[in-house]
């Protein structure tokens, strides 16, 4: 969940509001106030200041900034949303951005606007760039859908252009450099085209937004100019562009960035993007907008979630304190969400924000009705078992992470191109060592002997874990399984001796069981069988390949059964 940094003073400026007196908010204060934006405090430094806050709720990136907390928190007090005046009709722009053709295929979207007579102080700084970068690499997965743009409006010439060129042929200064940068130095040089050059592979041409001038603004989504995109203290006029490949989402983070700065007394004008091509807002987009659309919910349906009688107004009210534009019906209520958010989804997302606003202690505690017994699934049932008996064998337990690397669970397995690798990969992994899901347990297992070698032998190691086996004729396209995996190390460790604990564990399981012959990579060829109860394949058993145990530098051979215990109790 994100965790962001403000500063009690700014955070009172911005608690205040068009200029009124600042109010003295203490810690305490604070933390009953955090719970309207699912917020915590988990740090306060009083010398400088400083509050660091983890918010609970993904959905919500309004609130992933100081001007966020502070306007949700303003609302309830002051009973409902000051609308804002860029967004209260069909805004008129003076300004426009032109998108070049072509820019459909790399990255299709831009909006922008402009913001006036803030002046910039050391907190509203460090908070846009809070902002930028919390926005960029969690919402906007790390620039890949949607990246931010901040420039001094002094320096620019209308109209901007958002182009596509050769990475040779545009430069300028980027962020962070004093020298000048063709756009294919910038990816091979500077940091930041290091750690998001990969979103532009592929691509001959690459986006570059320049003004009327040929002035370089930056090269979305890498990197700003140094020239025009350094934000500093002191600076009053701001454009603001936001690129991306979701036109939705790039609004809404536009509509974002304008009521922070709205928030904090800038004066916000619309600018109007025109596209070669048809988008699923038309071919001119006036940002920022309000993409909103009301929801009617049956008043019955909150009542029946929260478990109490509200009444249409009641209800009304609720939202109204925390930001939604609210219409009563009969017996129903029609809401829609501020300009800022677009995270209505369900009617349950009404249900919980009414819930917030008028807060859980409200709500009066109710007994069960029913008595009810709990008990362990029939799985639970077989695996704790299962574990009992591998502890009487002498084996040692290991608990280990579902998450982990192709390179373990596939590469040093010498399952690369076969069936036995198909694996459950996790989309925009922050981490190769964590991109992907066990398909079996015995990766896990042999991470663990890796590390043990100065442990006296024999090594007798076992694990009853889930794992993810990529099915697509499943409804998600895998299936979450149990699974025993049990290694049995040292010097003169063979195939009998592993097969005899197999035969224990199935004894004592009451399961009856078979092996046939099997060609599997991670094991010596004849030396490893499928295990089979009444017909049904169940794991393999079998002594590791040497070249198996040289990719994960284990020095002994290595017997190893892996069985499915999902499967073993679904079958009787």
């Amino acid at each position: 969940m994100p965790t962001i940094s403000i500063f009690k003073d700014d955070f009172e400026s911005l608690l205040a509001g068009d200029g009124r007196r600042k109010p003295a908010v203490s810690v305490e204060q604070l933390e009953e106030w955090l719970m309207l934006v699912k917020g915590e405090l988990k740090g306060h430094n009083s010398e400088t200041g400083e509050l660091r806050i983890e918010l609970q709720d993904s959905n919500r990136p309004d609130l992933w900034c100081c001007e966020g907390i502070a306007r949700q928190i303003r609302i309830k007090q002051q009973g409902k949303l000051k609308r804002y005046s860029f967004l209260r009709q069909k805004p008129r722009a003076t300004q426009y951005l032109i998108v070049a053709p072509g820019l459909d295929r790399v990255r299709p979207y831009v909006a922008a606007c402009t913001a006036r007579g803030y002046r910039v102080t050391e907190e509203g700084l460090a908070q846009l760039i809070q902002t930028q970068e919390k926005l960029a690499d969690i919402f906007g997965r790390k620039r890949r859908t949607v990246s931010i743009g901040l420039y001094q409006l002094a320096k620019i010439q209308f109209p901007v252009t958002y182009d596509l060129v050769k990475p040779d042929q545009a430069k300028f200064t980027p962020l962070g450099m004093e020298t000048v940068m063709t756009l294919s130095e910038i990816l091979m040089v500077h940091p930041k085209g290091l750690e998001h050059g990969h979103i532009l592979e592929g691509h001959e041409r690459v986006p570059l937004l320049h003004d009327a001038k040929g002035q370089a603004l930056s090269f979305p989504p890498i990197i700003n100019s140094r020239e025009v995109g350094e934000v500093q203290v002191g600076d009053e006029d701001l454009f603001v562009e936001v690129t991306g490949t979701d036109l939705p989402m790039v609004v809404l983070t536009l509509n974002i960035f304008a009521a922070n700065l709205a928030d904090r007394g800038a004066r916000i004008a619309p600018i109007e993007t025109r596209y070669p091509y048809k988008t699923v807002l038309g071919k001119s987009v006036v940002t920022p907008q309000d993409l909103s659309k009301p929801r009617t919910i049956m008043v019955k349906t909150i009542e029946q979630a929260l478990g109490q009688s509200l009444g249409a107004h009641e209800v009304k009210k609720a939202l109204e304190v925390y930001g939604y534009a609210v219409s009563v019906g009969k017996n129903k209520v029609k809401a829609k969400l501020p300009p800022y958010r677009q995270d209505l989804l369900h009617a349950m997302d009404v249900v919980e924000d009414v819930a917030i606003s008028r807060g859980y202690n409200e709500f009066l505690p109710v007994m069960p009705a029913q008595f009810t017994v709990g008990g362990l699934s029939r799985i639970e049932q077989l695996s704790d078992r299962a574990r009992e008996l591998m502890v009487g064998l002498g084996f040692q337990e290991i608990i280990s992470n579902i998450l982990g690397s192709p390179e373990n669970y596939r590469n040093a397995m010498r399952l690369d191109g076969t069936e036995w690798g198909r694996m459950v990969e996790v989309d925009n992994a922050m981490a190769v060592t964590f991109s992907c899901l066990r398909q079996w347990m015995l990766p896990s297992l042999l991470r663990v002997e890796a590390a043990s070698s100065r442990a006296f032998y024999p090594h007798r190691l076992f694990e009853a874990g889930e794992v993810a086996i990529p099915d697509p004729l499943h409804e998600l396209g895998s299936r979450t399984e149990t699974v025993l995996g049990a290694v049995l190390a040292h010097a003169t460790a063979h195939f009998s001796e592993i097969h005899s604990c197999l035969d224990v564990l199935f004894y004592h399981l009451d399961r009856s069981y078979t092996l046939e012959p099997l060609a599997h990579p991670s094991f010596l060829e004849g030396r490893v069988g499928r295990i089979v109860s009444e017909g049904m394949p169940f794991g393999v058993i079998g002594e590791l390949h040497p070249e198996v145990l040289e990719r994960w530098q284990i020095g002994v051979p290595i017997v190893a059964f892996d069985v499915n215990l999902t499967q073993l109790a679904a079958s009787k």
